[in-house]
This record gives structure tokens, C-alpha cells and sequence, in this order.
């Protein structure tokens, strides 16, 4: 991921309608960005880690980061801004990272994967925080698209 830039946004999003309303205002003025993903890949990763919410997570971190996350990190990831610079392991980011993809195509992604969210009230848990509800996992996509939406130019 890429590292703390002086050009990036500030953005708080209260909804994944906002954070879907960011990402097609960006599409449509084809937005550039400052960090070392694609327009593309930041949505598509945005709507692939929606996707997981509800179909689950294939690579887990160690038990011993699973407690230490349960009990020490549930709060700040739902309610305190990500920072940028965290790292994927290889695993997870073969499993949630994509290639280059056009922006208009991870936008149709993301598009399905909220109304997925809307439809479907059963959710997994997530890979470091254990079980959250549906609501909890909203404020978490929030965060989470707020740290990649900053790298999204005006």
C-alpha cells in the first residue's frame, strides 16, 4: 500500500452510499491518483473486501493476531481513520489486491457489492476483528474506503 502523501484527501464517510457516490464522482472525472494503486484497482479492492464481508476470507492471520485483534482493534478499525502504509501479507493480497482494471469495470463491481450489502444480512468475520454485524461491517468498509479514497485526487 502505498506510504502517507501531503496530496491526499480527507474524507469521512457515514455510508457505503457515500463511499459508492466518492468512487463514481471519481470515475466520471477519471480521477488520478497519488499512491501506487490505479483508480481501478482501489475500487476493485474496495468492492472485493465487500464481497469477503459476506462470502468470507480464504487466508487468515496467526491465532495469536486473531485474539490480540478481537480484543485490541475492533474499535479503532470501525471508528478511528486507517493509516496509510500497512503492508498486506502475500497471501492476502494475492486474495484481495487485483491487477490493472479499467475504473468503469471495478465501478459496476462495487455497484453489485453494496447492493449485495443491502440485500444480504449475514456476514463473516472478519480475518483480524472475529464476528461483527452488518452494521459494524459498514462503518468498517467506511473506514477502509476512506484510507483509498484519500490517494483519489479531486
Amino acid at each position: 500500500m502505498a506510504t502517507a502523501s501531503p496530496q491526499r484527501r480527507d474524507l469521512k464517510f457515514n455510508s457505503v452510499q457515500e463511499l459508492l457516490a466518492d468512487a463514481a464522482s471519481a470515475v466520471r472525472r477519471n480521477a488520478g491518483t497519488t499512491g501506487n494503486w490505479s483508480l481501478g484497482q482501489i475500487i476493485e479492492h474496495l468492492a472485493i473486501a465487500m464481497d469477503k464481508s459476506i462470502d468470507g476470507f480464504q487466508e487468515l492471520p496467526p491465532w495469536f493476531v486473531r485474539v490480540i485483534g478481537r480484543w485490541f482493534l475492533k474499535g479503532a478499525f470501525l471508528y478511528k481513520p486507517m493509516k496509510a502504509g500497512f503492508k498486506l501479507p502475500a497471501k492476502a493480497e494475492t486474495e484481495l489486491v487485483s491487477g490493472p482494471i479499467e475504473p468503469q469495470k471495478a465501478l459496476d463491481h462495487l455497484r453489485r457489492a453494496v447492493e449485495r450489502m443491502k440485500t444480504t444480512t449475514t456476514r463473516k468475520p472478519h480475518p483480524v476483528v472475529g464476528p461483527l454485524t452488518a452494521d459494524e461491517w459498514n462503518q468498517l468498509h467506511c473506514r477502509h474506503a476512506e484510507l483509498h479514497f484519500s490517494f483519489v485526487k479531486e
